[in-house]
C-alpha cells in the first residue's frame, strides 16, 4: 500500500474556524442565556463543586451527550480528542492501553497510564505507585468526565500532568435500555442497562456489556465483558454511593511495525507475534494478554447544620478495594532468556489494592460579604502484588513450543503504600480578587520480597522510601462576571511505578533501586471569557513545567521496557478551547494545542536489553518521545429539528517523535469524520436512538500511536482506514 502524505492540521483547523467550529452548547439553547446558565460545573481538587469559569486552572468537561455521540463508548480516545493539551490515542490493540499523556507527562508509558491521576466517582483508578488503568471506565453510564491540567493537579498526589475524573449519572427515571453496536473490523457490542429510582431516596443503576472485535490487522482480536453497579442513597443531609465493577478482557497482541513494514503494508502484523510456527519458519510467540479486575468502592458525604457545627460545613469519606490479575505472553527471544538471571517472557501477576480518603470542608462568611473556604484531608492507599515470570517456551529445541507458559523464572511479592495529608484554602480578597493555596505531602514505601533464589539468582529483596511536599498557589482577577484572569504555580512529584521498578537496565533481576522520583516546577497563566449573545466560551492557558530527574526509557525491546533518570526537561505551550452557537440550531467547538517538550540535558540510552553500557546519545534539545508539538480538533454540528443532529468532526496533529534520539517520526495527519444522531419516540414501546458514524472519510493510512523507544524499531501502530459504526439504543420507561 502507498503511504499518503500528511495533511496540514492547521489548514484544516482554519477551514473549520471559517464555519464556526464544533459542538458545545445544547441544541435548543437560547442565545439570551446568562453566563451562569452557559457554564458547566466541575468537582474541583478541593472536593467542592465550582463553575469551570471560576477555577484557577485549566479544566475541560466532556458531558454525556458528547460521550454518546463520539462512538461505541468503549475507549476514552473517542471523546477526549476534543480536550486541548491531551494526547489520547487508541492503539487499536486491546492488549495494550491507550497512549495517554497530558502536556507531555505520561508520554513515556508503553503500557498503563502514567503522569495522570484517574478517578471514577471519587474511587482511584491509579494505584499508590501512580500507574493507572482505564479499561474498566463505564463511559455509557457517565454523567461527565473532567480533565484537569496544570499545577493544581498536584493536589491529587503522585502525578505531574493532570487528573481525569469520571462521574456516573444518578438515575432520574425508571428505564430499561438495550444497546447494540456494529462496525468495521468485526466490531460487535451489546449492552443491557437498568436505571431505577427507588423509594426512600435510594437509586440503582446496573449495566452489563459484551464487546468483540476481530481487528483490522491479523492477530488483533479482543473481547471485553464489563459489569457495573451503582447504588445510591440521598437524604436531607447525607449522600451515600456504592460502586462495583468487574472486567474480563482477553486480547491478542499484534505488536508494532517497523518503518519498512509500515510502508509496505500498514495492515500487516509482525510474524513474531503470530501463533505457533510451522517447521522451518522463524520463531512465533502468539503474543497476547489476559486481564481481569474486580473493584468495589463506597463514599459517604454529610452536610452539617451551621447552628450545630459552626464553620464545619461538610465531611466526606471514601473507601475502596479491588483485585487485578494480568497474564501477558511477550515476544522475548529464546536466546535472550538463556541468561538465568532473566525473568522470562511471560508476565503474570495478581494485585490486590485498597484505600481510603477522608476530608472536611469549612466555610466562613467574612466582612463585606466575602467568603473563605478550607478543605483538609487524609488518604491511605495500599497494594500487594504477587509477580511471577515464566519462560515463554517449553520443551527441547527440536519439538519446542513457543508462546506458552514454561519454567518459573521470577517469584516475588511487591508492596506499595502511600500516606498523604492535604489542605486547600480559598479566600475572597475583594469582590474581584480570589486567592487559592494548597499543600499535599506524603510518603511512599515500596517493599520487595524475593521468593526465587535459585542458582545464580541472588536474593533481590529490598525496600524504597520516597517523601514529597507539593505546594500550589493561585490568584484570580474577575473584572466582570464574564472574564476571569488567573495565575497559578506549583510543584509536582511523580514517583517511579512498579512497572518502572520491575526491571533493571543491566538485565539483572530485582528492583530498579537506583531510579529516583521526578519533580517539576510549574506555572500557568490563563484567561476564561464568556459572552452570552453567541453562547461563546473561550478558555486559554499558557504554561511551563521544568522537571528534574525526569524518568525516561532506558531501553525497550521485546515488549520489555526499563527506565532511568535522564536529567532535566522543559515543557511549555499554549492551549485554546472555544465553544459557541453562532445561530439557532448550529453549535461549534474548537480546541488547539502547542507544546514544546524537550530534554535540557544530554544522556545516553541502551539499544536493547540487557544493557550494561548505554551507547546511544540523546543530545540536549531533543524532543521527548511520544509528545505532540501541534494538535487541533474542530466540530461543527447542526440540529435541524430536536430529534436529529448532524455533525462534521476534524482532528489534526503534527509529527510525533518515536524515540528520544529523534531518529524517526510518525507523520502528522488530518482526519475527518461524519456523524448523525436520530431519536424517535415509539409511544408505549419506548424510544429508539440511532447513531451512525463514518471515521477517516478520506480513507487515509496514518500512524495512530507509537511505542516509544521500542528497541526493535517496531515503533508504529497503524490506525484503520475508513471505518463505520452503527449503534441502536432502545430504552423504555415504566
Amino acid at each position: 500500500m502507498i503511504h499518503q502524505p500528511a495533511a496540514r492540521p492547521l489548514s484544516i483547523l482554519l477551514t473549520c474556524l471559517t464555519f464556526g467550529g464544533p459542538v458545545l452548547a445544547q441544541a435548543q439553547g437560547k442565545v439570551s442565556a446568562s453566563p451562569q446558565q452557559l457554564e458547566r460545573v466541575v468537582l474541583t481538587a478541593s472536593g467542592t463543586e465550582q463553575r469551570v469559569f471560576e477555577t484557577p486552572f485549566a479544566v475541560s468537561v466532556v458531558d454525556a451527550a458528547e460521550l454518546q455521540g463520539a462512538g461505541p463508548m468503549l475507549n476514552l480516545s473517542e471523546a477526549l480528542a476534543r480536550v486541548p493539551g491531551l494526547v489520547v490515542n487508541l492503539r487499536h490493540n486491546y492488549a495494550q492501553d491507550l497512549q495517554l499523556s497530558s502536556r507531555g507527562f505520561g508520554a513515556r508509558a508503553s503500557f498503563g497510564v502514567r503522569g495522570l491521576r484517574l478517578y471514577t466517582d471519587g474511587i482511584p483508578a491509579s494505584g499508590p505507585d501512580g500507574q493507572g488503568q482505564v479499561s474498566h471506565f463505564d463511559l455509557a453510564g457517565a454523567q461527565r468526565i473532567e480533565v484537569l491540567r496544570g499545577p493544581f493537579s498536584a493536589l491529587y498526589g503522585n502525578s505531574s500532568g493532570g487528573a481525569i475524573l469520571l462521574h456516573s449519572a444518578a438515575p432520574t427515571e425508571r428505564r430499561i435500555a438495550l444497546d447494540v453496536d456494529a462496525g468495521s473490523a468485526g466490531l460487535q457490542q451489546g449492552r443491557l442497562s437498568l436505571a431505577l429510582p427507588l423509594e426512600g431516596g435510594f437509586s440503582l443503576r446496573a449495566q452489563l456489556s459484551r464487546f468483540d472485535i476481530d481487528g483490522f490487522r491479523p492477530h488483533s482480536s479482543a473481547s471485553r465483558e464489563l459489569a457495573n453497579l451503582r447504588l445510591g442513597w440521598e437524604g436531607a443531609q447525607d449522600r451515600v454511593l456504592l460502586v462495583l465493577n468487574s472486567l474480563d478482557q482477553p486480547a491478542l497482541d499484534p505488536l508494532g511495525l517497523t518503518r519498512a513494514q509500515w510502508q509496505a503494508d500498514p495492515e500487516q502484523t509482525a510474524s513474531i507475534a503470530l501463533p505457533q510456527r510451522q517447521p522451518g519458519e522463524p520463531d512465533r510467540f502468539n503474543t497476547r494478554k489476559l486481564t481481569r479486575q474486580q473493584q468495589v468502592g463506597a463514599s459517604w458525604r454529610h452536610r452539617f447544620e451551621a447552628a450545630v457545627a459552626g464553620p464545619l460545613a461538610e465531611s466526606q469519606l471514601s473507601v475502596y478495594r479491588g483485585e487485578r490479575a494480568v497474564t501477558q505472553w511477550q515476544s522475548i527471544p529464546v536466546a535472550t532468556q538463556a541468561n538465568e538471571r532473566q525473568p522470562g517472557g511471560v508476565i503474570d501477576f495478581d494485585r490486590s489494592y485498597q484505600g481510603l480518603d477522608g476530608r472536611l470542608l469549612w466555610r466562613w462568611r467574612l466582612a463585606d460579604e466575602r467568603q473563605a473556604r478550607l478543605v483538609t484531608g487524609l488518604s491511605l492507599d495500599q497494594s500487594r502484588e504477587e509477580r511471577r515470570g515464566f519462560e515463554n517456551f517449553s520443551g527441547p529445541p527440536a519439538t519446542r513450543l513457543l508462546g506458552v507458559t514454561g519454567r518459573l523464572r521470577r517469584d516475588e511479592v511487591n508492596r506499595v503504600e502511600s500516606r498523604d495529608a492535604y489542605a486547600q484554602a480559598e479566600l475572597e480578597l475583594a469582590p474581584e480578587w480570589v486567592a487559592s493555596a494548597g499543600l499535599r505531602g506524603g510518603v511512599l514505601r515500596f517493599r520487595a520480597e524475593d521468593r526465587y533464589i535459585v542458582g545464580a539468582n541472588p536474593d533481590d529483596s529490598g525496600s524504597l522510601r520516597f517523601a514529597y511536599r507539593n505546594p500550589v498557589a493561585a490568584l484570580q482577577w474577575r473584572p466582570s462576571e464574564t472574564l476571569n484572569l488567573y495565575a497559578s504555580l506549583g510543584r509536582g512529584f511523580e514517583a517511579p511505578g512498579l512497572a518502572e521498578l520491575a526491571y533493571r537496565p543491566d538485565g539483572q533481576p530485582g528492583f530498579n533501586s537506583v531510579l529516583q522520583p521526578q519533580t517539576s516546577q510549574q506555572w500557568e497563566l490563563g484567561a476564561k471569557w464568556r459572552w452570552a449573545p453567541l453562547r461563546l466560551s473561550l478558555d486559554a492557558a499558557l504554561f511551563q513545567a521544568d522537571s528534574a530527574n525526569e524518568i525516561g526509557v532506558a531501553s525497550n525491546s521485546g515488549g520489555r521496557a526499563t527506565f532511568r533518570n535522564v536529567g532535566r526537561t522543559r515543557r511549555q505551550g499554549l492551549e485554546l478551547e472555544l465553544g459557541l452557537s453562532p445561530a439557532p440550531g448550529w453549535r461549534a467547538q474548537v480546541s488547539a494545542s502547542w507544546l514544546d517538550a524537550r530534554y535540557r540535558d544530554s544522556f545516553a540510552i541502551c539499544a536493547g536489553v540487557p544493557c550494561t553500557t548505554p551507547t546511544l546519545l540523546v543530545p540536549a534539545g531533543n524532543r521527548i518521545a511520544g509528545t505532540l508539538a501541534r494538535s487541533a480538533y474542530a466540530e461543527l454540528g447542526w440540529t435541524p429539528r430536536p430529534a436529529l443532529e448532524l455533525a462534521l468532526e476534524v482532528r489534526g496533529q503534527g509529527r510525533m517523535p518515536v524515540n528520544d534520539v529523534n531518529a524517526d517520526f510518525a507523520a502528522g495527519f488530518g482526519l475527518a469524520a461524519l456523524r448523525a444522531r436520530w431519536r424517535h419516540e415509539l409511544g408505549a414501546a419506548g424510544r429508539l436512538e440511532v447513531l451512525a458514524r463514518v471515521d477517516n472519510l478520506a480513507d487515509r493510512r496514518v500512524v495512530g500511536s507509537v511505542i516509544v523507544n521500542e528497541g526493535n524499531g517496531r515503533f508504529f501502530e497503524p490506525a484503520p482506514g475508513r471505518n463505520w459504526l452503527l449503534g441502536l439504543r432502545w430504552s423504555r420507561g415504566w
